[in-house]
């Protein structure tokens, strides 16, 4: 092969690569609180990456301390986010931490804990493998991301979290 033929492959597959970076699909929840009165507010982002789907948590007016953190089943936020269902688990898998126990040992929605300053404040980023934001059995796209009272144990079935104390639907936004 000459250095032109070469060449022209290579600038092929960066375009490819560059071109899916651009186009990977986006979205977003808007977390508020379930009680009527509650201030609790956040914003999470996902995007798909070729090394998982990425989750960026940032909450405000939030108890100090850690909650627990998950997608649920459906993408209703009513009655106090109950109406959500259980966690997302397609495979029927205990729960667990699903970072570190992938996809076929922890429910898909497990994402474990939130840390909350004494300033109401948290962030979480995470890359998880093997979700996605639409297509396949992992996809979250239109569900519901809750935000629980007290710290998941990763205890069965559901980590011990206690109430449902913030609320939203992952809407897919773009690509």
């Amino acid at each position: 092969m000459n250095k032109d033929m070469l060449f022209r492959i290579a600038l092929i597959v960066i375009i490819l690569f560059v071109s899916g970076l651009a186009f990977s699909e986006t979205g977003v929840a808007i977390l508020k609180g379930t009680a009527p009165d509650s201030s609790i507010s956040g914003i999470i982002t996902f995007e798909d990456t070729p090394e998982g789907l990425r989750i960026i948590a940032k909450l405000s007016n939030v108890p100090p301390g850690k909650h627990g953190f998950h997608i649920h089943e459906f993408g209703r936020t009513t009655n106090g986010g109950k109406d959500a269902g259980g966690h997302f688990n397609p495979e029927g898998n205990s729960h667990g931490y699903l970072p570190a126990d992938g996809i076929r040992n922890a429910h898909a929605g497990d994402l474990g804990n939130i840390v909350v300053g004494l300033d109401g404040r948290g962030t979480l980023e995470l890359v998880v493998r093997g979700l996605t934001l639409s297509g396949g059995n992992y996809s979250v796209g239109g569900r519901a991301v809750i935000l629980h009272e007290k710290e998941d144990d990763l205890g069965q079935p559901v980590g011990n979290a206690g109430s449902r104390i913030g609320v939203g639907t992952i809407i897919i936004s773009g690509k």
